[in-house]
């Protein structure tokens, strides 16, 4: 039996109901870094970001595998879809890591920091699925190269969070170790928060886009059909 959907409304409103708690939790709850200050705020930004950006270039994958699985042609443009939003948040990673890190440390970015290239390789990786999928003709072979295309790329995902997650430097300090997460309970209660929102506004993103696809397909189709 089959799990209905939530409603997109719905998910769309607790998604904005969240986003609105999370911002008074990070500048009303959260007290400020004692080392960097306010501009340690938009790690409440940065980190759930790249988390959703993962999620959505894992989801990609899958849906491709089951591609390959099953022949199902609706998982080509789910994984599609998944990946294009992984490249959206992909950028705004990238976009968000340099702000902190000039307003925290003064540089935009530093090419010797090894989960910062290993980040930006995924994310042009992932750019790179784009310009190969448009290269071919719509058909069986386009899916199954995109399919095969992003498997391969979701073995760059765990290489780049644990690049993350051993580095000791100034740019990515270890926030979350064995021992916990190394920050108050206001702190890691508003990035939670600021986790679940960002990453519904990630679902209902994907889940709009999809269906606005999935209407264009169909009414191509009934184009070429009606077509004398």
């Amino acid at each position: 039996m089959s799990i209905a959907k939530p409603s997109l409304t719905a998910v769309a409103i607790l998604a904005a109901v969240l986003a609105g708690v999370s911002v008074a939790m990070i500048f009303f709850v959260a007290p400020e870094d004692a080392d960097q200050g306010l501009s340690q705020k938009i790690f409440y930004v940065h980190v759930p970001i790249a988390l959703t950006a993962y999620a959505c270039f894992g989801l990609g994958a899958w849906k491709a595998l089951r591609l390959l699985l099953t022949r199902g042609e609706r998982y080509d443009l789910e994984s599609y879809t998944a990946i294009h939003q992984g490249t959206i948040f992909g950028a705004l990673t990238l976009v968000t890591g340099a702000i902190w890190a000039k307003a925290s440390w003064g540089v935009w970015w530093t090419w010797s920091s090894n989960q910062l290239v290993l980040f930006l390789v995924l994310f042009l990786f992932y750019c790179a699925y784009f310009m190969l999928r448009f290269s071919i003709e719509p058909g069986p072979r386009r899916e199954r190269i995109s399919a095969v295309y992003a498997l391969f790329g979701v073995a760059l995902i765990p290489v780049s969070f644990f690049a993350i997650r051993l580095a000791n430097d100034f740019i990515h300090p270890t926030v979350f170790t064995r021992e916990g997460p190394q920050m108050t309970g206001e702190m890691f209660a508003a990035f939670c928060v600021s986790w679940a929102a960002i990453t519904l506004v990630a679902y209902v993103m994907y889940r709009t886009e999809l269906a606005g696809k999935r209407t264009d397909l169909h009414l191509r189709e009934l184009r070429e059909a009606l077509a004398p």
